[in-house]
């Protein structure tokens, strides 16, 4: 087993959770007491749940799940300055970041690093292990679209097999994109994910978590089975 951050992944069990894209402290209080192990903020301006430091900072108060801090094409500086104010235990890097910006964020601070992907193709993800591989603790991998940076709710529509690179490596794989409490199980037993991560799926509307989608989306992971077949092939 291995760990990110202060959690263990014990291979063969549930995935973890995170619930991201949270701009209000209720709704990151009632994550927290569902039971989600990792809340994310997204914490560079310009997207549409974007918050600022100091909201983020009031956002996560009285909340014990590690919070992450995701980020796109900042500097290392800022990076540092986003994740300390709201005292991150993970820096997502959502962008077009440099090996050099990686590397660097490792040796900045005390949090673990999650490089996101899109993939369109099993090479996209092996390229990305090849290059952040040896500086980062977790890929999260999700859906492709022109033009998308990351939280447009695309599923992932590679095949199992592209996340072998992943799985082989020390790695955690982090799977994104479209989940919702109704397709959170089939995704898990398909992908064998170690963390699973939800936005959208779990909305009311842009920016507003919906409690019982929420509680029932880390039920139905707790209750997943993780398999190397694939659910949706008779």
């Amino acid at each position: 087993m291995f760990t990110l951050n202060e959690l263990v992944i014990v291979p063969g069990s549930s995935p973890l959770v995170k619930i991201c894209g949270l701009t209000r402290n209720v709704d990151a209080r009632f994550a927290d007491q569902a039971g989600a192990d990792y809340l994310g903020f997204v914490m560079t301006k310009g997207f549409g749940r974007s918050v600022t430091k100091d909201i983020a900072a009031t956002v996560v108060q009285g909340v014990l799940a590690l919070k992450v801090a995701v980020t796109v094409n900042e500097s290392v500086e800022k990076n540092a300055e986003l994740a300390n104010a709201i005292g991150a235990s993970i820096i997502q890097l959502h962008g077009n970041e440099s090996v050099a910006i990686a590397r660097s964020l490792k040796n900045e601070g005390d949090w673990s690093i999650w490089k996101a992907v899109r993939a369109k193709t099993t090479e996209d993800v092996q390229r990305v292990v090849e290059d952040f591989g040896e500086l980062v603790d977790g890929i999260l991998v999700e859906g492709y679209r022109d033009g998308a940076v990351g939280g447009s709710g695309l599923t992932l529509e590679l095949d199992p097999d592209a996340l072998t690179v992943v799985k082989r490596s020390t790695l955690s794989v982090v799977l994104a994109g479209g989940l919702t409490p109704k397709s959170v199980a089939g995704a898990v037993a398909r992908f064998s994910p170690d963390v699973v991560d939800v936005s959208s799926g779990v909305e009311v509307k842009r920016n507003v978590k919906d409690p019982h989608k929420v509680e029932d989306f880390i039920q139905k992971v707790r209750k997943a089975s993780l398999s190397q077949e694939d659910p949706l092939q008779d």
